[in-house]
C-alpha cells in the first residue's frame, strides 16, 4: 500500500530556502515516477517538478527553474524538493504524487504548507 508523507514546509522570508521531503511507504518506489505539485490559495494545483521511475528529471516548471531542484534517495524511498530564492508567489501547499506502475493508481500525499513572507 502506497502512502506518501510530506514534511519540511514552514514559514520563511522571501529569498530564503526550504527543503521538502516525501517518504513513500510502498514497496515499488524504484518503479514509480514521482512529482511535486503545489496549490496556491485560490488557484489550481500545478506541477512543479517530476522524476521518472529511473530518477531522471523530465519536468521543472518555468516559474521555479534555477531555484528548485527535485531529487531522490532510493535507499530512503524518498524524494526531495530543494527550494531556494523563495518568493511570495511560491506560497502554497506542496504535494507529493506518484503512480503505481503495477496498478496505474495515482497516490497523493496530504501536503505540506509553505508560506513565504515578503
Amino acid at each position: 500500500q502506497v502512502q506518501l508523507v510530506e514534511s519540511g514546509g514552514g514559514l520563511v522570508q522571501s529569498g530564503g530556502s526550504l527543503r521538502l521531503s516525501c517518504v513513500d511507504s510502498g514497496n515499488s518506489f524504484v518503479s514509480n515516477p514521482m512529482s511535486w505539485w503545489r496549490q496556491a490559495p485560490g488557484k489550481e494545483r500545478e506541477l512543479v517538478a517530476r522524476l521518472t521511475s529511473g530518477g531522471v528529471r523530465t519536468y521543472v516548471a518555468d516559474s521555479v527553474k534555477g531555484r528548485f531542484t527535485m531529487s531522490r534517495d532510493v535507499a530512503k524511498k524518498s524524494v526531495y524538493l530543494e527550494m531556494t530564492a523563495l518568493r511570495t508567489e511560491d506560497t502554497g501547499v506542496y504535494y507529493c504524487w506518484t503512480q503505481d506502475a503495477r496498478t496505474a493508481i495515482e497516490h497523493w500525499g496530504k501536503g505540506t504548507l509553505v508560506t513565504v513572507s515578503g
